[in-house]
């Protein structure tokens, strides 16, 4: 017994310090915090010169949609920037990479149902679509030439101000969050819209990977079973 109570002492540590892997599962934020989040582990370092980021998602309305209430997507943070943020804010989601200046687009917004969203982007044209429910925005032109770089965190829930710190409750996220793939490329319209209906024949996901990805969970997160999928 003292053999067995020993080996648990030192697995639970290892256990609660991240997992891998979130197949048929999702994230379910429910309420607003200045502490809850999710961290992921990108299987290859986010110095991206294009990309393909793909993620399902439904929202409290009752907080979400408030006036002039920013919620955060999807952040990446190196120590001094926010290199790559995705918001919905203002009535319109936005995508913003080391700048003030944000890329604004007036698709329809997140709701109570699930919405499948897909962003693009590539440096060489600085051309930038969102795609909603397989169906894409008009391009805009944003941040030509611009390198993301690499050495931040992936972080789910909060928009961090600082290092992996200073969130702000009023830009939580509040629902729920699943499959976040990201490539570092350009998909066609043909491989986002099987993205979009669950049959996948396209390339694995090669920077974020949500079978595979080593996660951490921070706070009040729920891990939503296969069953709710």
């Amino acid at each position: 017994m003292k053999s067995v109570l020993v080996l648990l002492g030192v697995l639970l540590p290892l256990i609660s310090s991240g997992q891998s892997g979130l197949t048929d599962k999702g994230l379910f934020f429910p309420k607003p915090s200045n502490n809850s989040y999710v961290s992921l582990t990108p299987q290859k370092p986010l110095n991206l010169e294009a990309f393909t980021l793909c993620m399902r998602l439904s929202v409290d309305p009752a907080v979400v949609d408030k006036k002039d209430r920013e919620t955060i997507l999807f952040a990446y943070r190196t120590q001094y920037y926010d290199e790559l943020n995705v918001w919905q804010e203002k009535g319109k989601i936005s995508l913003y990479m080391s700048s003030s200046e944000g890329a604004f687009y007036a698709v329809p917004l997140l709701s109570i149902f699930r919405t499948n969203l897909t962003l693009t982007w590539e440096s060489s044209t600085g051309l930038t679509a969102f795609w909603v429910d397989g169906r894409r925005s008009t391009l805009q032109v944003y941040r030509k030439n611009h390198k993301v770089q690499s050495g931040g965190v992936v972080i789910l829930g909060q928009d961090p101000d600082s290092f992996i710190g200073s969130f702000d409750i009023n830009q939580s996220f509040v629902g729920e969050i699943s499959d976040v793939n990201m490539w570092d490329s350009v998909l066609t319209g043909d491989q986002i819209r099987n993205f979009n209906e669950k049959v996948w024949v396209g390339p694995e996901p090669n920077v974020l990977n949500w079978n595979t990805t080593k996660y951490k969970v921070h706070g009040n997160v729920i891990e939503v079973p296969k069953k709710y999928k």
